[in-house]
Formats: structure tokens, sequence, C-alpha cells
């Protein structure tokens, strides 16, 4: 979703050529209706260093976003050790290959709020400095990916940064996660593929949602507003709610009678649940504000999902 957006907003607003990394088995629906000669696809693999190396010295980027991850927190918790090799490893092997081959790039690593996990209330909403206590495999292996960056820039003088980045949703959102997996359900309902029933897993859980247009406008500014090496920034939207409430709101969108079901399977055994930023720090440096609301943002996503179930390709 994320990279998809992001070679979308660099096309259109700068004159950069774009460099994609894929795998052999990496669906490229998302960037099927790219079509400009300044993108480029490279074959990259986390779990291997030849392949990394290989389009680093090839490519030889001025600017890195590094987005590649195992990104399903639930997953991570039966997957720990692939989670782990893919994310702390693989970014290990990124920045390395950036240190032999291009070590004057200027490069973004994504971390995950998911780093803070259980946060007590007393220290909402997080701020940087907020200690980590990371509640999945996934987050461990995030916890990693931000220091090994922090790392690189100071130990090898390079121009790293790490973003903590809150909850980020909109059109080709996987449907794994909770939001895209609701507006999915729907979609699906309406069609008549689905029984009128939505599944879901904690609905408690208090999140802060961006929309992931706004997410990719704010790492383009990350590494083009006076980049700062070693410096890591919360970057997040400034409307919370709980799952619950958001899935109220998509369930208002729809015209059916649906109701709502908890599935097992669909809860983790221990939950970050109360996500909610500071993003001071980075606003202060950047200037970046989010534009597009919580409420345009899941009626693309669900009119997004509505298009997808007709077979339409989203743009």
């Amino acid at each position: 979703m994320v990279g998809s957006h992001l070679a979308d907003y660099l096309l259109a607003n700068t004159d950069w050529e774009v460099c994609g990394l894929y795998r052999w088995r990496s669906p490229l629906d998302n960037i099927s209706h790219i079509h400009d000669e300044r993108m480029s696809l490279f074959y990259g693999d986390l779990h291997d260093s030849d392949s990394i190396n290989g389009v680093v010295y090839e490519v030889k980027p001025d600017y890195v976003f590094h987005l590649a991850a195992q990104s399903y927190p639930k997953t991570s918790f039966n997957a720990a050790l692939d989670t782990y090799d893919a994310n702390i490893h693989g970014t290990h092997r990124v920045l390395e290959a950036l240190r032999r081959h291009k070590k004057d790039a200027i490069v973004h690593v994504c971390a995950s709020s998911e780093v803070f996990g259980r946060v007590p209330k007393e220290n909402i909403p997080i701020k940087e400095d907020c200690n980590f206590h990371p509640a999945s495999p996934y987050a461990i292996s995030k916890v990693g990916t931000d220091l090994i960056g922090r790392h690189y820039a100071e130990a090898y003088g390079m121009t790293v940064m790490t973003t903590r980045a809150f909850t980020h949703t909109g059109p080709r959102r996987g449907d794994v996660f909770a939001e895209s997996s609701f507006a999915k359900q729907i979609a699906m309902i309406e069609m008549g593929q689905q029984e009128p029933v939505v599944k879901v897993g904690n609905l408690n859980s208090m999140r802060t949602y961006c929309d992931v247009r706004d997410m990719v406008r704010a790492y383009h500014m990350l590494l083009t507003v006076n980049p700062q090496a070693g410096e890591a920034y919360n970057i997040g939207g400034d409307y919370s709610c709980t799952v619950g409430e958001m899935l109220e709101y998509l369930l208002s969108l729809s015209t059916k009678k649906i109701t709502v079901e908890v599935d097992k399977d669909r809860l983790r055994p221990i939950d970050a649940d109360l996500q909610i930023p500071d993003c001071k720090k980075f606003k202060t440096h950047t200037g970046w504000e989010p534009k597009i609301n919580f409420h345009q943002t899941m009626q693309d996503l669900l009119d997004y999902h509505r298009e997808k179930q007709r077979g339409v390709i989203w743009r």
C-alpha cells in the first residue's frame, strides 16, 4: 500500500527517477495504473544480501525509503523468526549495502508506533522518548529496525532517519488489517458474496488514524526538509477513536443491515491498545500537517473495496 502511494506522489511531485524493489511472487496490482518511464522495478529480497547489494550498486540511490517488512503483527506470533530476519536483518542488509556503495544517500528507515506497545495512560499522548514496550514479535522486530537505523547514523556518519508511523490507511490497504478487513467484508456483503455479518477482533483498542496519502507526503518531507541524521519522529493523524467506533462509521456508510461477530482467530495474544501520538517534533521540523480527514479516508477505503469487488482498478 505505502510504496504504491509513495510512487504516485514522487512521480507527480518531483522530477526524480523512481526505483522500486519487488520479489518474484510480489503482486503488482497496486502499481498497475502507473505507466511512467521514470519508474523502474528491480528484483530484491530482504532475506538475501546479494540481491540488495546488487540493486544498491546498480542504482546508487540519492534517497532511500526503506518501507519493506513483514508488516502484519498477528502473523508475527506464528512466524517470529521470519519476521525478525526480514525486519531486523533485512534493515541491516539494506543499510550495509548503502554504506558500501552509496554512503551519502539520505535514508528513511520505517519503524513503527508498535515499538511503544502497551503505554500507561499517564504517558499519552506518546512522545518519541517514551519507553519501548513491544507487544508482539513484529513490534520487537521494529525496535531492532529503529535501533539499527540510529546505529548506522551514529557509527558511520550516514544520514539515516527513523519514523514511528501510527496507523495509516486508505485505498490499497491489505485486507489483513482491521479497517480494510471490515471494509472488504462490507463490500462483499453489499455484492451478496458474504452473509451480512462482519467478523471482528478486539474492538476496544484505541487508534489514531492518518491517510496513507498524507503519510507518504510526510515521508518525502522527512528526506527533503533539512534532514537530521539519527533523528526519530512520530508521524500520525489527528483523529483518535476505538476500532469499534471506526467500524461503526464504516457500517454507517452502507445501506445494508449488518451485524457484528467476534472471531477469536482475529484476536492477538496481547495488543497495543492506546496508540495516540504526539507528533509535534516532526510537525515543527517540517511544517507537515495531515490534510485528508478520517471520514474521507474511510469512504475512500470502502469505495476501493467496492470497486475491487466489481473488478475496477483503483487509481
